[in-house]
């Protein structure tokens, strides 16, 4: 039986080939011999809209497709940094749009999955960020603009959180009541998420039963995923 594969966090840019090449890599070596493959989230760096057909983005999109006409079933969900990702990229590469959180079923198993910055409550910076980012008539608005004016935009939030994240005296991790929370209510044990860039598996007790919570890494040169 083909494995299923999970990925997060790779933060694709024109900036760091050296994590262009790590999925390259990872999609002759270990993508293509998969049953399918779950994108969670800040695949890219910063994402200004399913118009962009810069170089770049072309050739992940050409990788993408590749793969998905390959017989990997493909399927993409946004993070926060390419929360503007849409149905016409998933359709160009040959993928599926994956809400944020969605249930899968594996070998009988349901598995919880999400982003993971949602569950991060602690950080009300970020939450506010992401209720106005995922409001639809402001990400119209943000499409109408130019795309050069959209890239520089992105550049100026990457460079934000960059001194943001410099400047935080503690890391703000996921909030354990909210992850409980979401996994309750789904009636869910088991739940994959990326974002916080602390790849582990937690293993606790959700209403008298055994939980667990299973996080992404990012990338650098190397490359990093689950397996199922």
């Amino acid at each position: 039986m083909k494995p299923t594969l999970f990925i997060s966090d790779l933060h694709l840019s024109e900036n760091h080939p050296e994590i262009t090449r790590a999925f390259e890599r990872f999609l002759s070596e270990q993508a293509v011999k998969a049953e399918a493959l779950y994108i969670l989230g800040d695949f890219f760096e910063a994402w200004v809209g399913d118009d962009d057909h810069s170089g770049f983005i072309n050739h992940i999109k050409k990788l993408l497709r590749t793969l998905s006409d390959s017989g990997v079933t493909l399927f993409i969900m946004r993070g926060n940094r390419d929360f503007l990702i849409g149905k016409k990229f998933c359709a160009q590469v040959g993928a599926t749009f994956l809400p944020d959180p969605s249930i899968i079923t594996i070998n009988n198993q349901r598995i919880l999955l999400t982003h993971g910055d949602y569950l991060c409550t602690d950080d009300r910076a970020h939450q506010a960020f992401r209720r106005k980012a995922d409001h639809p008539h402001l990400q119209k608005l943000f499409m109408l603009l130019p795309l050069f004016i959209r890239r520089y935009i992105a550049d100026k939030m990457r460079h934000y959180s960059k001194q943001r994240q410099k400047t935080l005296k503690n890391y703000i991790d996921v909030n354990q009541t909210a992850v409980e929370e979401l996994m309750a209510k789904h009636d869910i044990l088991l739940m994959i998420h990326g974002h916080t860039h602390r790849p582990n598996t937690h293993e606790f007790e959700l209403n008298n039963q055994k939980a667990k919570r299973i996080v992404l890494s990012d990338w650098d040169e190397n490359y990093y995923f689950h397996e199922m």
